[in-house]
């Protein structure tokens, strides 16, 4: 068992195909994220739930997990992280949980504030996930630098009781989910905004010390080097 004050797991996710990516220290958006552990369903055993969790997985088909057709099962993670994220103009700060497993960001239709920049597409949206609703397009907000005409799914028939998702997964998870090809992700309008110069997210966390705790960071366009030592692998 590794000391828990060594261990340090760092997350990078290379979202565009590229042969040899430039590696980018010093990401000019930094934001950091917080622990949630969810005990609505009372006292959890955390390495049981894990474990009940991978098993439900191994029963889902491949093809249903990777493509996203079709029904999924649902279940309750015990743990999630969340970071803030800003919507509208004035802007209305959101904790969002982080989903590497999606790529549409959303909130719920109870919790959207709706301003000025605030444009609402009339086009239906769906997340295989997390619901349905409709997708608008508005000013977002991450730390002090600003995407602008950002779609957002706004789900007024959630399947779960979260305010709402940061998705950071690849582009193509969002094939299906509206009217056109693939929605932009947050990841994709900030590079093509000229904001970040690579597709890449990179997530860092550590031990948790208590059950609401604010232990991880959440980058975009690079990496945070001091967050770890020696080359970053690719695969």
């Amino acid at each position: 068992m590794f000391p828990a004050a060594s261990l340090l797991t760092i997350l990078l996710l290379a979202l565009s195909i590229v042969a040899s990516p430039v590696e980018i220290h010093d990401s000019p958006i930094t934001l950091s994220v917080a622990w949630r552990l969810n005990t609505s369903g009372g006292t959890i055993n955390l390495l049981q739930h894990d474990q009940s969790r991978a098993t439900a997985l191994k029963t889902v088909g491949r093809d249903t997990l990777s493509r996203r057709t079709g029904s999924t099962i649902a279940m309750n993670d015990a743990v999630c992280y969340t970071a803030a994220l800003g919507i509208g103009s004035p802007a209305t700060i959101y904790n969002l949980i982080v989903d590497t497993g999606s790529s549409l960001t959303w909130v719920s239709a109870t919790s959207y504030v709706k301003t000025r920049t605030s444009v609402d597409t009339r086009k239906p949206i769906s997340d295989p996930d997390y619901g349905s609703g409709t997708e608008y397009t508005d000013t977002v907000t991450l730390g002090n630098l600003t995407i602008i005409q950002q779609p957002i799914g706004v789900i007024s028939t959630s399947t779960d009781s979260v305010v709402g998702v940061i998705g950071i997964g690849p582009l193509d998870l969002t094939e299906g989910e509206s009217s056109t090809a693939t929605i932009p992700t947050v990841t994709d309008s900030l590079y093509s905004q000229g904001i970040i110069s690579q597709i890449i997210v990179s997530l860092s966390f550590e031990p948790t010390t208590s059950e609401s705790d604010t232990n991880g960071e959440l980058s975009f366009g690079g990496t945070d080097a001091t967050k770890y030592t020696g080359a970053v692998a690719y695969t």
